[in-house]
């Protein structure tokens, strides 16, 4: 049976919000959420580039912040973490690293841009939830609208820095060595 709740708590005519969907949507972004930490974090250790790393470690900073915002986020709306599916997230991470990169026993810049592509996209996912619990907000007491807004601001100002890293990288992994 699906577990359905009306936020805020006894307000009349508030919309009903499926708690249990909603639980599994948080832990599927958590999962993600703990994967990219992993990610950006590896990245750092292994890129090479003190330039690359000095731009990324704020953004590192802001990924497992907002790792955290959300573990947060989910205990106000009393959503159990589902460890399997942190573990998953981390599996997941750990399996990316394993991809073809056209060099068998070192970095290759494709690794780089590779790990950035995968940056970006998991901090669009990462907008999406933010926006999803902003609609929630309205009716729901639990979700500060305000911290809401501002995780938004910071995954579209992580998505510009990191589609920026992306297109340098760009030119480094193509361009021509001879």
């Amino acid at each position: 049976m699906t577990e359905q709740r009306t936020d805020p708590p006894g307000a009349p005519g508030a919309p009903a919000t499926d708690m249990s969907l909603l639980g599994i949507y948080l832990n599927d972004h958590l999962a993600g959420a703990t994967a990219g930490t992993a990610r950006v974090r590896y990245l750092l250790r292994s890129c090479g580039d003190p330039a690359l790393a000095d731009a990324l470690a704020p953004i590192a900073d802001e990924i497992a912040e907002d790792r955290a915002s959300l573990l947060h986020i989910m205990r106000r709306l009393d959503v159990p973490v589902r460890r399997y599916k942190v573990y998953a997230g981390r599996a997941a991470e750990q399996m990316g690293r394993l991809k073809s990169n056209g060099s068998l026993v070192r970095r290759s810049p494709l690794s780089t841009l590779w790990e950035l592509e995968a940056l970006r996209l998991g901090v669009d996912g990462k907008t999406a939830v933010w926006q999803a619990l902003r609609a929630l907000a309205g009716t729901d007491q639990r979700l500060d609208a305000r911290q809401l807004d501002d995780l938004v601001e910071r995954a579209r100002r992580q998505h510009t820095s990191l589609e920026e890293l992306r297109r340098r990288q760009v030119d480094v992994a193509f361009r021509a060595t001879s």
